[in-house]
């Protein structure tokens, strides 16, 4: 004698469930992939414009903090000549 699993009505329902709650996880699954690839791509480009906003600093000032110490230099050399 074969033993038949008992019927149920709500298999139907059951299966739907478990197939939403599937798509659920994967949908929730790509979003946060999405938002690390994002939060990573983002951070590198916050990197990249600190750096070149770092060098742009570096560039305007060094030639005034030369401009700076020549012009020291040629005022004590002014006052050792007047003096």
């Amino acid at each position: 004698m074969v033993l038949l699993p008992p019927f149920c009505p709500l298999a139907g329902l059951n299966a739907l469930r478990i197939a939403g709650l599937r798509a659920t996880v994967l949908l929730l699954l790509t979003l946060l992939i999405k938002a690390k690839i994002r939060i990573q791509a983002f951070s590198a480009l916050g990197i990249a414009l600190l750096l070149l906003q770092t060098l742009i600093a570096l560039a305007v000032l060094v030639p005034l903090a030369l401009a700076a110490i020549a012009a020291a230099a040629y005022g004590l050399n002014q006052r050792s000549k007047a003096a």
